[in-house]
């Protein structure tokens, strides 16, 4: 008996028309369904990796505030930014912060009304209790202090409103220590340094915010 003939499907192709058999077209079509299969897959990957990051990015933007956007400015790399801010919650995370005993936060709102009426007569020595002052409601509220980078970035995890404010102030108070600071950066200082003890001692639960000098003081602060 001869062979039987294998069935075959028409192909055209440039020269014309030929016959291919039925297994080499559909082996074809497996592969064209393959690669069409890979390219989606890989697509759903890469929207997947955008929305992630988006979400993450988010996050951060809404967590940071300001500091945020400072921060992206400053490294002019927004997922260097979005790597150090994680970084930052990362550190804060080791940390056992909680807020000062009312009685506590009720003698430091009163260090921070004679330091307002101290600015007025002295005003230098004024944005150095001020500096000290909050040095202290942090250590005592269980933040780092031995570094001031490190201090002022684990601070702007919990208090991102207030951190570039302390760093000012800071910088005003090192520049007074050195004789370096007029009048008006003094009082700037101050003014954030208030911002700060308020922030820090918000959440004590104990009397107002730390902003209790007179109407006299704040014209000067």
């Amino acid at each position: 008996m001869g062979s039987v003939p294998r069935p075959h499907v028409r192909r055209r192709n440039e020269g014309g028309s030929r016959w291919v058999p039925r297994e080499a077209a559909l082996e074809v079509g497996m592969e064209t369904v393959v690669v069409v299969v890979i390219v989606i897959v890989v697509a759903v990957g890469v929207v997947a990796a955008v929305l992630y990051r988006r979400k993450r990015s988010g996050q951060l933007r809404r967590r940071f505030g300001p500091e945020y956007e400072r921060t992206v400015e400053e490294t002019d790399d927004r997922r260097e930014a979005e790597r150090e801010l994680r970084e930052r919650v990362k550190r804060r995370s080791e940390f056992e912060v909680t807020p000062v005993s009312g009685q506590d936060a009720a003698r430091y709102r009163q260090e921070w009304a004679d330091i307002q009426h101290r600015f007025v007569d002295q005003p230098a020595e004024a944005v150095e209790r001020a500096d000290q002052l909050v040095a202290r409601i942090m250590r005592d509220s269980g933040y780092p202090v031995d570094d001031f980078e490190h201090q002022v970035d684990v601070i702007s995890v919990d208090h991102p409103e207030v951190a570039q404010h302390y760093r000012e102030a800071h910088a005003v108070a090192v520049a007074q220590a050195a004789g370096a600071a007029d009048t008006e950066q003094l009082r700037q200082a101050v003014t954030s340094y208030r911002r700060l003890v308020d922030a820090l001692l918000r959440d004590s639960g104990d009397g107002p915010k730390a902003d209790t000098g007179t109407s006299d003081d704040r014209e000067h602060t």
